[in-house]
């Protein structure tokens, strides 16, 4: 049986963007999402189990359970949102897959009652809510599903301006093979703090493009986002193992509270 899709949001007149498509990136992605060369999750497991209490814990885009199932084999109740099919479909494969309630839906919605005494949204997936609004959306409805005293976790990456400017200067060869060869571009509006990146695929006969997008922001702003929603700021750490975070520091975990 061909599994469900998350319809696109409503488009009330208005022109909309293809990545405003919750499910987008799993529909694109999900075959080659859990090759080697993802962040070992144990790190990021061990720093959320301490803040689960007895659960249960709720993660935003679960995807293929890359951080849900080694957090639930530390005794943590989790469960989980996600608007690609295609990736519940690798998570209900994996041991324990099966045992995660996961609501297919958009992240920004939160579509779950709660209450949690932990929501974590991980790997800068954040910023993939590209639509004006959304990521205030996502704020406010963890806030409403949070417990008195919860906490909401974030993992991003801190903007660097000449990232940019190097990922626009070059043209990155992504993969080379016998049968296809495939490139990245990338271009940023600094303005409006957005890239758009496309993987170009060419093989005998055909083109493939897969595009993505992100609404990136300076840890200071989402502060700001949190705020709006009733929620404070209550640590910053480097990465999951709490290095201090600093001037000099590439990525972040914030950890944000509900009084």
């Amino acid at each position: 049986m061909t599994p469900p899709t998350t319809p696109p949001p409503p488009t009330n007149g208005l022109k909309t963007s293809i990545l405003d498509d919750p499910g987008l990136f799993g529909r694109q992605w999900a075959a080659t999402y859990d090759r080697p060369g993802n962040p070992d999750p144990e790190p990021a497991a061990d720093f959320l189990a301490g803040l689960a209490g007895g659960g249960p814990a709720l993660e935003l885009a679960i995807g293929s359970g890359r951080v849900a199932l080694p957090l639930a084999a530390r005794g943590v109740p989790v469960e989980g949102v996600e608007a690609s099919p295609e990736m519940v479909a690798l998570l209900r494969d994996k041991p324990g897959g099966e045992a995660i309630p996961v609501v297919i839906g958009d992240m920004a919605d939160v579509p779950v009652e709660g209450p949690y005494p932990l929501v974590y949204l991980v790997f800068n997936t954040l910023f993939n809510l590209t639509g004006a609004g959304r990521q205030e959306d996502c704020f406010r409805n963890v806030a409403r599903v949070l417990a008195p005293g919860g906490a909401f976790v974030i993992e991003a990456f801190v903007p660097d301006p000449a990232d940019f400017d190097r990922d626009e200067q070059q043209v990155q060869v992504w993969s080379v093979t016998e049968e296809s060869a495939s490139i990245r571009l990338h271009r940023y509006d600094r303005e409006a703090q957005t890239f758009v990146r496309q993987t170009i695929t060419f093989r005998d006969g055909g083109v493939e493009v897969k595009p993505f997008g992100m609404h990136y922001r300076w840890p200071e702003q989402i502060d700001e986002l949190a705020a709006g929603a009733g929620l404070t700021l209550e640590a910053r750490w480097e990465n999951w193992r709490r290095d201090p975070f600093g001037p000099g520091s590439r990525d972040h975990i914030s950890v944000y509270r509900r009084p």
